[in-house]
């Protein structure tokens, strides 16, 4: 069983922001259809310019600022999961983005994907993996709530297997180590 481990939540209100600022700037920029961007020397958005050469306006360049803040933040929270997850991610990360009004597209949501199936059979295996789950769900500066409850749903599960490891290893001590075969009353050695 897998979960998405988010970072769309931790900035769901600053993407509302964007987004209706933008929506702004693209409403009022419906007619010029010819802006470009003059891109920077590491390949990065540069300044934005319209067809003939001048620069868009204040507004513009504000919300294609936010927009790259907002990528950037949104980047290295996937990254942050992606990192921590180990060999339990199930796929690299994914992301909703929203045009600028410079034409190009910024991440601004994002999850990646991660294995919180128990160990069948394998409580210590559980602890382990539910503990590598846990800190990739927390990993980020700043947890989504959705995060949060994929932490909380690891946390659940650890201790579910704490608990079967416990009556287990109990189990064990009443039995003499013997297990099923002791408690089932079944010989387990013959003298002669």
């Amino acid at each position: 069983m897998g979960m998405s481990i988010s970072g769309y939540g931790a900035y769901q209100n600053v993407y509302r922001d964007v987004k209706q600022s933008c929506d702004n700037c693209n409403s009022a920029n419906t007619a010029n259809t010819a802006n470009k961007v003059k891109n920077g020397k590491d390949g990065s958005p540069g300044s934005l310019q319209k067809a003939n050469g001048t620069a868009e306006s204040a507004e513009e360049q504000a919300e294609v600022t936010k927009l790259k803040q907002r990528d950037s933040e949104v980047r290295a929270h996937e990254q942050a999961h992606l990192s921590a997850g180990g060999q339990y991610v199930t796929g690299g990360p994914t992301f909703e983005y929203q045009t600028g009004p410079d034409g190009r597209r910024y991440a601004v949501g994002g999850e990646v994907g991660i294995d919180t199936s128990a160990v069948p059979d394998n409580p210590e295996a559980t602890i382990q993996k539910m503990e590598v789950v846990k800190r990739a769900a927390l990993a980020p500066a700043q947890p989504s709530s959705q995060d949060a409850g994929v932490a909380a749903s690891a946390g659940s599960k650890a201790e579910k297997a704490r608990q079967e490891l416990m009556k287990k290893t109990l189990d064990n001590m009443r039995t003499g180590g013997q297990g099923d075969a002791a408690r089932k009353g079944t010989v387990v050695d013959t003298v002669v």
